[in-house]
């Protein structure tokens, strides 16, 4: 469960591969084939996110980058392409889809200009004439019809190939607050059959000897959602919905409890950056538009590319921000590729990259149908609770009349038998020993058969320890689900030989969380009989650092068992906090003793004579 969400929606970022590409005319459209085509710079931010490892990046051009870079750097969290199933690929649908609302109808665009009716609305709404009424760039209509509109005071009306009514006025003839009026009352009748997606008020200052500019100073006035969204349920359980950019706009300023405008790109990254330091508790949702705005409409490859760097760089400096507490989501809301002669959005599936809490490990989605698939992510994230594991710990007190008081009586051979299993639940509760360590697939029978009287104990990684993370995560939970309050894991062996401790170590922080937020402890085998008294005493360090509660000698499957000497020196060189279990080739009392009297407080037998 997190505190904080972090959703940021980096505006027209599409991976290509839409189903129905061709349906929309975007056959072949990819806008990160497009990207990679302009920079062989590498991206090792959005690579750790999993960007390139996504299913079907098959284009050309991302191949070539791919293998122009020297090392892409593995992921580290959860990672997939999500598939639009709304009628529509415009901004406005788009995140009505990732905020849990679907529409089957698309939204109206005109591309020859608006009818005569609506024409005669604006005008009696405005009490204004009207220019251009056509598809236009937003810079080249001011520059063709601004000494018109500054001679007459008539508007600009114009569109796009996106669902869109833009009103253009200069602000010395049509002051921001009357140009905000009129678009506010086309609002409410550019509904139904008009209900155009958004409607933008476009300020700009200037002459026409000297040229026009934009203002920042638009505005825009959005068709509300049909149904409730992701926001309108946050706010609705109290929880905070903070927008950054133009989120405010595309939900109609609905389901939000702060808002904070950007100018661009740059200054969105920023206030996205500043977040990391608020302590709130809900959704911080930024749409960073310029890379739609500014390259993909106007079909400027390199500016996309360079855009994606920054973010690149500042994503690389967020990472390691966020805490334990924390989710961060990337993804897109549609396509604009910038290498096409269209400067209309495209078609395509867009990028979803999510890391931290619930999702700390990589795994790879695949593809998943319906951009609502991102609600579904924040609300588990924010609004599910975390249940301890179904059976509570037994406290155990050591007895030094009792050796099997510190014993982990074990059973984890390849031919045991439901019977055996019972058999050595019964034993273990006769002698007072510590626990049972049994296969995972037997952790509900000995549960079921200790009702209550003995901790279950299981392995996971067992035994070579190469599983990835994921795995074992989802192995230590499923156990602790199944009635285990002690894990033994077996440590990534292969990432110490190849000197990759920072992984293991992550590993071993991950899986130690998982388990203590189910009430249960973590022992992890680091196998010693393949490890330099170098490699032992790092990970000595190593598992105290991560929080496990039990450093542990051996398998016992492996070449060979505990000894004296490495159960020492894991107690030397081990925190107060780590208690250590010696295990392998304990047989008799004599040789249990020896291991406790060496600081062993845990020994796991399964022939303990």
């Amino acid at each position: 469960m997190a505190k904080r969400v972090f959703l940021v929606i980096l505006d027209s970022f599409g991976i290509g591969g839409a189903p129905d590409d061709a349906t929309f005319g975007d056959e072949g459209s990819n806008t990160l084939a497009a990207i990679l085509s302009d920079s062989q710079r590498p991206f090792p931010a959005l690579a750790k996110m999993g960007l390139f490892d996504i299913d079907g990046l098959e284009d050309d051009r991302i191949k070539a980058w791919k293998e122009a870079q020297d090392d892409i750097p593995r992921p580290i969290g959860s990672y997939g392409r999500l598939r639009e199933l709304s009628a529509g690929k415009d901004s406005t649908i788009g995140h009505w889809e990732l905020a849990g609302v679907y529409s089957s109808t698309p939204l109206p665009t005109y591309p020859e200009g608006f009818p005569e009716q609506i024409l005669e609305k604006i005008k009696e709404v405005s009490g204004r004439g009207i220019l251009c009424n056509k598809p236009y760039s937003g810079t080249e209509v001011i520059a063709d019809y601004g000494k018109q509109h500054m001679e007459t005071g008539d508007l600009i009306v114009y569109t796009s190939a996106d669902s869109v009514l833009q009103i253009a006025a200069h602000e010395d003839v049509v002051p921001l607050e009357e140009l905000y009026e009129i678009c506010g009352k086309c609002r409410e009748f550019m509904a139904g059959e008009h209900g155009v997606g958004r409607i933008i008020a476009r300020p700009f200052t200037g002459t026409a000897e000297k040229g026009f500019t934009r203002t920042p100073n638009r505005k825009d006035f959005s068709l509300a959602a049909p149904a409730s969204t992701m926001l309108d349920m946050l706010k609705d359980q109290d929880l905070d919905v903070i927008s950054i950019g133009k989120i405010k706009d595309l939900f109609a300023y609905r389901g939000l409890t702060e808002t904070y405008a950007t100018e661009n790109n740059t200054d969105g990254i920023h206030r996205l950056v500043d977040m990391l330091d608020v302590d709130f508790n809900g959704l911080c949702m930024i749409n960073l538009v310029d890379f739609d705005m500014k390259y993909g409409h106007r079909n400027d490859i390199h500016g996309y590319a360079e855009a994606m760097h920054e973010f690149d760089e500042a994503l690389e400096k967020m990472i390691p921000l966020l805490g334990k507490d924390d989710l961060l989501i990337i993804t897109a809301d549609h396509g604009c590729d910038p290498s096409t002669p269209s400067t209309d959005h495209s078609r395509e599936c867009v990028p979803l990259m999510v890391y931290g809490s619930g999702y700390d490990v990589p795994r790879n989605l695949g593809e998943i149908a319906g951009f609502g698939y991102v609600s579904s992510i924040v609300y588990s994230a924010l609004l599910s609770r975390v249940y301890p594991g179904p059976a509570a710990r037994l406290p155990h007190e050591l007895d030094e009349g009792n050796i099997f008081s510190y014993v982990d009586m074990t059973n984890l051979k390849t031919t045991a038998t439901t019977n055996d299993i019972y058999a050595l639940v019964d034993d273990a509760i006769q002698k007072g020993a510590a626990s049972v360590c049994v296969q995972p697939c037997y952790v509900k029978d000995a549960a079921r058969r200790a009702d209550g009287r003995l901790n279950i104990c299981t392995v996971i990684g067992f035994p070579n320890g190469y599983s990835t993370t994921a795995v074992k995560k989802f192995e230590a939970e499923d156990a602790i689900d199944n009635g285990a309050v002690e894990i033994d894991m077996v440590i990534n062996v292969n990432f110490i030989k190849s000197r990759r401790f920072e992984e293991a170590a992550l590993e071993i922080g991950i899986i130690a969380d998982a388990v203590h937020a189910k009430g249960a402890i973590l022992k992890v085998i680091i196998e010693t009989c393949l490890l330099t008294d170098t490699e032992k005493k790092m990970l000595c360090n190593i598992v105290t650092v991560q929080g496990a509660d039990f450093i542990k000698t051996s398998t016992g499957f492996g070449s060979a068992g505990a000894t004296v000497e490495d159960v020492r020196l894991m107690r030397h060189y081990s925190g107060t906090n780590v208690e250590v279990k010696a295990a392998g080739g304990i047989r008799d009392e004599q040789t249990a003793k020896a291991m406790i009297e060496a600081g062993a407080t845990r020994i796991g037998a399964s022939g303990l004579k």
